[in-house]
């Protein structure tokens, strides 16, 4: 199997890490040359990678395609580019639709939209893809673990989540930051907020069959910290703000 990456950028390199680290079988994988850096880093890391100045190229030697570009950047190139009906193209283009790529892409072949995030580098999260495929739901299974969604209305709630990823980072430098003014070095601030949100999160994991209020009531005692901290986020509206910037990314998803 060749896989070929046009664009290459976070997501390709994270995605490529998790690829190189696997059990997935390939011969080659050829990544564009359009962030020299990324791309240069990537071929001296990783045995089997091949730069490709030319897109095109990239398209005739692969078996299976991976749009990893910006949606502007998307629009102008793709409609050029020559696909084989025998391919598997598996985009992650937040705001263009199968629809879309169908009438750009023009050959029938089995187009696949997903959503991996950074962690996919570890081999870690969910990847959602739509429509289902089996082969590609197997691909992502060994890097991450893939949620299938049939209808692609219902994908852009994925893509509207996802969009929060940098605002979280954003809560961790706040809290690390705030350490570090009250006289804690920074490499421990980080280290200690990193660790206790990585041990929440894999909390709420091991306990993801219950409804996520029950964690809430269950991590605040009676006039204890965790019971002042939440009534103070929602006296200042943190939580609505949550849910009005989550609307505001889906209304641009559902342009």
């Amino acid at each position: 199997m060749k896989l070929g990456f046009i664009g290459t950028g976070k997501i390709s390199s994270s995605v490529i890490t998790g690829i190189c680290g696997s059990s997935i079988k390939y011969s080659k994988i050829y990544i564009s040359s359009r962030n020299s850096k990324i791309a240069k880093g990537l071929k001296k890391k990783f045995k089997r990678i091949l730069i490709e100045k030319d897109n095109q190229k990239i398209v005739d030697n692969c078996n299976w395609v991976f749009l990893a570009v910006t949606p502007t950047v998307g629009e102008r190139i793709i409609k050029n580019l020559k696909f084989r009906s025998s391919q598997i193209i598996v985009s992650f283009i937040s705001t263009i639709t199968i629809p879309e790529l169908k009438k750009m892409i023009k050959v029938k072949a089995n187009i696949v939209r997903a959503i991996p995030l950074p962690p996919i580098s570890l081999k870690k999260g969910p990847v959602p893809i739509c429509p289902p495929n089996k082969k590609v739901k197997n691909f992502f299974n060994k890097i991450g673990s893939t949620v299938e969604i049939k209808n692609e209305k219902l994908s852009i709630n994925f893509w509207s989540t996802s969009g929060m990823m940098a605002s979280y980072y954003e809560i961790l430098k706040i809290m690390s930051d705030w350490l570090v003014n009250k006289g804690i070095k920074r490499i421990d601030a980080q280290k200690y907020i990193t660790n206790l949100f990585l041990a929440l999160s894999e909390d709420a994991v091991v306990n993801s069959k219950k409804e996520l209020k029950y964690l809430v009531k269950e991590s605040q005692t009676p006039k204890g910290l965790n019971e002042q901290g939440l009534k103070e986020m929602n006296k200042r509206g943190v939580y609505k703000s949550v849910i009005n910037t989550l609307n505001i990314i889906h209304k641009r998803l559902n342009k």
